[in-house]
């Protein structure tokens, strides 16, 4: 029973994405503010119970908790903090919430300028240098990045004026980041056709759906049914009633 309304909902709520291809429409009102929602309570659920609770209250409370952490009373001022962070939903002490807030800022600023520092301007520089002793192969490669480096570098060095030799170099700059960019635009739309197949593939495998019964070796069908077919023609059912009212209604307002 779970798995034929796990099935139907499936094909409904994939519909309702598709069908904002008509325009917007109530159907997928609906597909969004679910899965809006949908989301954030999963979020919340997983980050309260795999971090909030073992790593705070794990600290706080052990012998209840039983995380496998030891009492640390530094970990009370996380919880203040975090209590704070919910007076921004009252008017009268929402100034608490901005020391939370104020301290979250500080720290994560920190942190991304520490990793930044680390894997984006370190490992360039390390990426960007050249092993002579290696192969032909591997030179020729590591010049390009060399080149694609400087070269994106003098595209935005905005000090003087791209004339001359500076202006031909942030020019091949210009080169290599298009390439980047194309690359990139590339991978992600290879990675959205493969959700969109993968949601083609499950409407044509409830295009068709047949529900058996083993019993004694005997294979006995209880029914046949087709959601994708049936939940299509409800919809369009639906959507062209509700143009047509959504049209009666812009005349009669005319």
């Amino acid at each position: 029973m779970y798995e034929i309304l796990g099935i139907w909902c499936i094909v409904l709520l994939t519909l309702s994405i598709f069908s904002y291809l008509y325009g917007d429409n109530p159907f997928y009102k609906i597909a969004e503010h679910i899965f809006v929602g949908v989301s954030a309570g999963y979020i919340f659920t997983i980050t309260f119970w795999d971090t909030i609770w073992p790593n705070l209250f794990g600290r706080l409370f052990p012998n209840y908790v039983k995380a496998g952490f030891e009492f640390d009373g530094t970990y009370v001022f996380p919880l203040i903090l975090g209590v704070f962070m919910l007076f921004r939903l009252s008017k009268k002490y929402d100034w608490l919430s901005r020391i939370s807030i104020a301290y979250i800022v500080g720290m994560m600023a920190g942190l991304k300028f520490y990793v930044f520092l680390n894997s984006n301007l370190l490992t360039q520089i390390k990426s960007s240098t050249v092993n002579l002793a290696g192969t032909y192969s591997s030179i020729i490669n590591e010049i390009i990045i060399l080149v694609g480096v400087i070269s994106g570098l003098v595209y935005f060095f905005f000090s003087k004026e791209h004339k001359g030799i500076i202006g031909k170099v942030s020019r091949i700059g210009v080169y290599f980041l298009m390439i980047k960019f194309g690359a990139s635009f590339g991978f992600a739309v290879m990675g959205r056709i493969s959700l969109l197949i993968g949601r083609f593939e499950e409407l044509i495998k409830f295009s068709y759906w047949k529900t058996t019964k083993v019993s004694n070796g005997v294979t006995e069908l209880i029914y046949i049914y087709s959601p994708t077919l049936i939940v299509l023609v409800f919809m369009i059912m639906t959507l062209s009633y509700w143009a047509y009212k959504d049209k009666t209604k812009d005349i009669v307002e005319e």
